[in-house]
């Protein structure tokens, strides 16, 4: 059997563990910060030019999106402007050419209403009438969200197929969402027979109201 001796005792024994030596720890004072108290802090206060600039800042970051927003919304309300100022123009066919009226009552029977390409562009009904070519041309574009309307000749009806808006024979409004009647436009015959598409200035015979589009 082995021992061992330990340095400070003379016998032989068991071995001991030696005694742990203390760590001497000396705290040393933090470096001295650079800084105020909140008491001492205060904020220079903000001039009234200032604040005014900086209130009108917050109401544009909260206007111009909401504007956004609600801008195609109101727009929804307000009918497209059609068959405006301007000088008469022949009305054109699919392929861009004049409709001549002895042509066009040739292949169109009474009570037809056949798109042609009116003012501005804008597809218009032509009326064949018992007595030939009516005085009048129908403006096909919908007065509620800008869709064309088809003529519904089993109805008798032009009747729109987005929002179901419907209007009689003459294009007044019989039923919604649509706000007001298809705009019209003035169909006459000149020297050479061709079909001529003039602004509707006059007053709508429809319903007597001042025409909306003018």
């Amino acid at each position: 059997m082995l021992a061992f001796r330990t340095p400070n005792r003379p016998s032989w024994g068991a071995v001991t563990r030696p005694r742990a030596r203390a760590l001497r720890v000396q705290a040393t004072a933090a470096p001295e910060a650079d800084f105020c108290t909140i008491e001492e802090y205060r904020e220079p206060p903000i001039s009234p030019e200032k604040r005014q600039t900086l209130n009108l800042l917050l109401a544009a970051a909260v206007t111009l999106p909401t504007a956004g927003l609600l801008g195609p919304y109101a727009a929804s309300f307000v009918p497209r402007s059609s068959g405006g100022a301007g000088g008469p123009q022949a009305a054109a066919d699919a392929l861009g050419a004049d409709v001549h009226a002895s042509a066009w009552l040739a292949a169109h029977q009474p009570g037809d209403r056949s798109l042609v390409q009116g003012l501005k562009g804008d597809p218009t009904y032509l009326v064949v009438g018992e007595m030939g070519l009516e005085k009048y041309g129908v403006n096909s574009i919908c007065t509620h969200l800008g869709c064309v309307v088809p003529w519904n000749a089993a109805e008798l009806k032009f009747m729109c197929p987005c929002h179901g808006s419907q209007y009689d024979a003459q294009g007044k409004k019989v039923r919604g969402p649509a706000p007001l009647s298809l705009s019209l436009a003035h169909a006459d015959v000149d020297e050479r027979d061709v079909v001529m598409l003039s602004p509707w200035t006059d007053i709508d015979f429809r319903d007597g109201s001042e025409p909306w589009w003018t």
